[in-house]
């Protein structure tokens, strides 16, 4: 996305490790980038040099390379193509198509307004495939619909679909500083060898040979505001990469979602190792993001215990055992114990109050 020759572009770095010192990404994709070239008539020996990746390596099925290789052999292939898209698309997309795009979405005054600039402002640089933000309840996807295949042949197809997403969703994330974690992704294709990559490259499940390529993400994301400023951006766009790759810890939505989760789903979620499964995270760090938004998993889940006990006891003439029951509680006697901290009263006071 870089808007200046020496700098890299955020737009095909697949990295997966959010170090370069960790070999994590798959050998197919630096042989996606040689074969970008290959389809140019252009050299793959400066690229692999430049990235410091052994020629007799690139073979080897089981073999890697670390994050910041793979920026370094994607910035030398782009440069040398004059293409941030690495062959995907009939056009190719000059040096800076893709931080004309992320400028142009900084304005907007929600990710919502800005991902959906985005898709449509990406329809003006290639008509191969087109993007879209689609809303299903409190669902949100972001859809890659391809109009024609990924290298002419379909031979790009994986490297363009795994590139595109992983870059909007990095963005995404940067745009609101916030980790945006995923209810999963969908690719139309087969199952790789490297299969197992995927659980790095987007957290979530990952449903091969689905009807579309697509990732899923909490809807309510999309309405909060933009945090960057054009400094901000000017810095970003100087090495891309790292807003595909960094771990962003803070995410701005956490309280709520754990709060639905407890609300919705509470007989899945009677510890923290639950929780954080259905939130694809550990609990280690559901504790830690906790704690940097000034909450606790033991006070969200006393407040939701609490508005669940309050609505029955109003709104039904179910008898406390039941309510203790409904929500949470092992027994009667401590429902009642802990309604008295909550209210100062106890829960039959308090329906006959109401």
């Amino acid at each position: 996305m870089s808007t200046k020759p020496r700098s890299s572009p955020s737009a095909p770095p697949i990295g997966l490790a959010p170090t370069g010192h960790v070999a994590a990404t798959p050998m197919a994709f630096v042989r996606a980038v040689l074969r970008a070239l290959a389809q140019r008539n252009h050299a793959t020996g400066p690229a692999l040099a430049a990235a410091q990746i052994p020629p007799e390596s690139v073979e080897q099925t089981d073999a890697k390379v670390t994050a910041a290789q793979f920026e370094a052999l994607s910035a030398a292939a782009m440069q040398a193509l004059d293409d941030e898209a690495l062959g995907w698309f009939a056009r190719p997309l000059p040096w800076g198509s893709y931080g004309m795009l992320a400028r142009a979405s900084l304005s907007a005054p929600t990710l919502g307004v800005a991902l959906k600039r985005w898709c449509r402002h990406h329809g003006l640089l290639t008509r191969d495939i087109t993007l879209a933000v689609e809303t299903q309840g409190p669902e949100a996807r972001i859809v890659l619909s391809e109009h024609r295949p990924p290298g002419g042949d379909g031979s790009l197809r994986e490297f363009c679909g795994v590139s595109v997403l992983r870059n909007i969703h990095g963005l995404a994330c940067w745009f609101v500083d916030s980790r945006i974690p995923l209810l999963g992704a969908s690719f139309p294709f087969a199952a790789p060898p490297h299969a197992e990559a995927y659980r790095v490259l987007f957290d979530g499940p990952t449903r091969f040979e689905a009807e579309q390529t697509a990732i899923r993400f909490d809807a309510r994301y999309l309405d909060l505001p933009i945090k960057r400023d054009e400094a901000a951006m000017n810095q970003m766009l100087q090495r891309a990469l790292p807003i595909q790759v960094r771990p962003y810890r803070r995410d701005r939505l956490l309280v709520q979602r754990v709060r639905q989760v407890l609300l919705n789903q509470p007989q899945d979620a009677h510890n923290a190792d639950d929780l954080a499964a259905l939130l694809h995270t550990s609990a280690r760090t559901l504790h830690r993001q906790l704690k940097e938004e000034g909450a606790t998993l033991q006070a969200l889940k006393d407040e939701v215990r609490r508005e669940r006990a309050m609505a029955l006891l109003q709104r039904t003439n179910k008898p406390l055992k039941q309510i203790a029951a409904a929500t949470g509680f092992q027994n009667e006697k401590s429902f009642i114990r802990a309604f008295r901290g909550w209210t100062g009263v106890a829960p039959g006071e308090w329906r006959e109050r109401g």
